[in-house]
């Protein structure tokens, strides 16, 4: 199973940094990661992050978890994720999600209106944009008939945060796979892997890329840093599509899904996901003090 890391800092609520940023791509490259992915909230805009990054990295695949889409049409997100390919040579990999009613409606004062339509209009716009570089697509949301000029060769791959089963449903059959967050090994066992799996199998896609996100810590005091992560991630708890897996995992808050202990425990709860069908895990390293942080960084890098 691949091991891929979030970087930047702004899932962990700090304050954006782009040369933050960049030196942690680097030593994530360094350290022998497969990926590193960037987080689209209220600091950086990912996209232009990662060309950024494009630039300073020669090996590591770069991702963006997750490009909110009501905010940008999808030919313009198309534009940029081909730039954003161009700029790394070929190793970006657009990940997109719906965001979030109260953040969509009530930060940013835009309709939240059928997310379930709008996502797949989307794709129907996007994903013929960045597989074959051109699309004419007419629907309720979008009318859209054009082309982008860039070479073959960097074609983009989408993935979509995918939870509930109408999403799961359009990430198997119109993407590439999906990126999850907030989800625990039982839901996607038994929910996220055979729904988009069967999805993908229907329309007769490659089987998907699962790409579910945790924060990870190495630590000799599980107690004490299951508290820490317990107060770092509480908001995710209280949003309603993350609330919902939490609710299914039958687990009280975002600590509970966390994957922390010592180095046996760690391992044996990823190889755990390797088993449940996830293809990659995406880290979210965190703050219990920096000897844990590196610890935990080092120990990710070097699994098999």
């Amino acid at each position: 199973m691949r091991i891929g890391v979030m970087i930047g800092g702004e899932v962990l609520g700090q304050q954006a940094d782009l040369e933050r940023l960049v030196r942690q791509a680097r030593q994530a490259e360094e350290r022998g990661f497969t990926s590193a992915w960037v987080p689209h909230v209220f600091g950086v805009d990912a996209t232009v992050a990662l060309a950024v990054v494009g630039r300073e990295t020669r090996r590591i695949e770069l991702g963006t978890a997750v490009i909110p889409t009501f905010t940008r049409h999808p030919f313009t997100l198309a534009q940029q994720a081909m730039t954003v390919q161009a700029a790394s040579e070929g190793r970006f990999t657009l990940g997109i999600g719906l965001s979030h009613r109260f953040i969509v409606e009530g930060i940013l004062g835009l309709s939240y209106e059928k997310p379930t339509r709008h996502m797949r209009e989307y794709l129907s716009v996007l994903v013929p944009l960045l597989e074959r570089g051109s699309v004419t697509h007419r629907g309720e949301v979008y009318r859209v008939d054009g082309e982008l000029r860039f070479p073959a060769k960097d074609r983009v791959p989408v993935l979509v945060a995918a939870l509930g089963p109408a999403m799961l449903r359009l990430a198997g059959s119109l993407a590439a796979g999906t990126v999850t967050w907030m989800t625990g090994p039982r839901t996607l066992e038994t929910h996220i892997v055979p729904r988009i799996r069967t999805a993908a199998e229907d329309a007769g896609r490659p089987e998907p890329r699962i790409v579910a996100m945790f924060p990870i810590a190495i630590t000799h005091a599980p107690d004490r840093v299951r508290e820490v992560a317990g107060r770092l991630f509480h908001r995710y708890g209280r949003a309603p599509a993350y609330r919902a897996m939490l609710d299914r995992e039958g687990v009280a808050g975002p600590a509970d899904v966390a994957i922390v202990g010592d180095a046996t425990t760690v391992e044996a709860e990823l190889r755990r996901l390797a088993d449940t069908g996830v293809t990659e895990v995406m880290a979210v390293p965190f703050p219990t003090d920096e000897a844990d942080t590196e610890r935990t960084l080092d120990f990710l890098a070097a699994l098999p």
